[in-house]
């Protein structure tokens, strides 16, 4: 598994903190550079990871497609040990660059291997999308959605987001009804949540906006839920659907806690060494900060340093060695998301087995489709937060 971050955008919605710039087409070429820097430099870890890309940000289509095909050439060792493709590679996109950029744009990125596409369409009422500052309208995401299709793409995931004081179930269900009416083959759909570093914060503390409250987030959660259902869609994780054989690669593995690496400012990777202290596996987390220029003068500098066993990190990047305890509060935390679930002996082993037993008997814990695992019951997804912080 391999996440590449790019770290610009062409505006900021109010809601989002993921760490993004502006972009201006001066800041593509020396980015390009040091992610190709920074991918040479872990040329043996990224081999090892081959099963999927994905480009994410940020906005990953505001770039040129020159730009996007310096990215894939510099992972190119790791794409030849996937036998010349990755199983799963995908961009993410957004509506207005899609129809701006025309099907040459989508004709090249399938040619570099693209197989996916993600396109963040957040909403079908233009209102909706004004308040949240994006830069399409509905009518754009429709003509975009036609044409990723049009240029042989057959697996598109769309994004939506519910829980919004002023959504009513009326819009929420007119959304669904036209993300729906397209068919795509995965739909990933989150609730608004108010982020300490975005503007919608800041209109939070001013007064400008009230959240929704959790009666009305949890009414739209399940016309979400009950919707997708009808329509074939299987709800494999708290967030995302999908038409069979369509669920997500990329971020299955991640829920799974596979070893992942991750290029560009922000990025985040996890890696598994042998047996460490007491015979047990080490688990390294390591990320780079979000800092492009950073992020760029270090890697275009070669300035280096030697990190946890001897490996060698740009200086913008930090490590930690997680502990026992915290691998698996994130396994169990990670696994009770989707529709898998987590191994009961795991639950029993590393959970507080009193109240387990009392999750089990009420019901929020139930056999998975492996009996030997347990998950909790679509009908308290939305509460699994806290039956999860309810047995770790």
């Amino acid at each position: 598994m391999i996440y590449v971050h790019i770290p610009f955008c062409g505006s900021f919605c109010n809601y989002c903190d993921f760490y993004s710039e502006i972009f201006s087409g001066q800041d593509a070429g020396a980015f390009i550079k040091a992610l190709a820097a920074e991918a040479g430099s872990r040329e043996v870890e990224l081999a090892g990871k081959t099963d999927t890309l994905y480009i994410g940000g940020g906005t990953p289509s505001v770039l040129p497609l020159p730009a996007l095909c310096s990215i894939v050439d510099a992972l190119k060792p790791a794409r030849m040990s996937a036998g010349g493709c990755f199983s799963e590679f995908t961009l993410e996109v957004n509506p207005e660059d899609v129809v701006r950029k025309g099907r040459e744009y989508l004709e090249g990125i399938s040619s570099l291997g693209v197989n996916r596409v993600s396109m963040g369409v957040q909403s079908f009422d233009d209102g909706m999308l004004r308040w949240m500052n994006r830069r399409h309208d509905s009518s754009t995401a429709l003509k975009a959605y036609d044409m990723i299709r049009g240029a042989g793409i057959g697996n598109v995931s769309i994004d939506l987001i519910f829980g919004i004081s002023h959504l009513d179930d009326d819009m929420w269900r007119k959304t669904l009804d036209m993300a729906l009416s397209l068919r795509p083959q995965h739909i990933s759909a989150y609730q608004l949540s108010i982020e300490p570093g975005s503007s919608l914060a800041l209109m939070v503390k001013a007064g400008k906006y009230r959240e929704a409250t959790e009666q009305q987030s949890r009414n739209q959660y399940d016309i979400l839920c009950r919707k997708l259902a009808e329509e074939g869609y299987i709800h494999y994780e708290i967030s995302n659907f999908a038409l069979p054989g369509y669920e997500a690669e990329h971020n299955s593995a991640y829920w799974r806690h596979v070893p992942y690496a991750g290029l560009g400012p922000g990025a985040h990777s996890l890696r598994i060494e042998g047996a460490g202290c007491g015979g047990e596996r080490k688990y390294i987390r390591s990320w780079n900060i979000p800092d492009v220029r950073k992020y760029v003068s270090s890697f275009l500098s070669g300035c280096q340093e030697t990190g946890v066993s001897g490996h060698r990190t740009a200086l913008p990047s930090r490590m930690e060695i997680l502990t026992m305890e915290q691998v698996s509060i994130e396994r169990i935390m990670l696994g009770l998301r989707t529709s898998l679930g987590v191994e009961k002996s795991y639950l029993e082993a590393y959970s507080d087995r009193a109240r387990l037993d009392v999750m089990i008997s009420e019901g929020f814990l139930v056999p998975a489709s492996d009996p030997s695992f347990l998950r909790i019951p679509e009908r308290h997804f939305f509460i699994s937060d806290s039956i999860i912080a309810d047995i770790v």
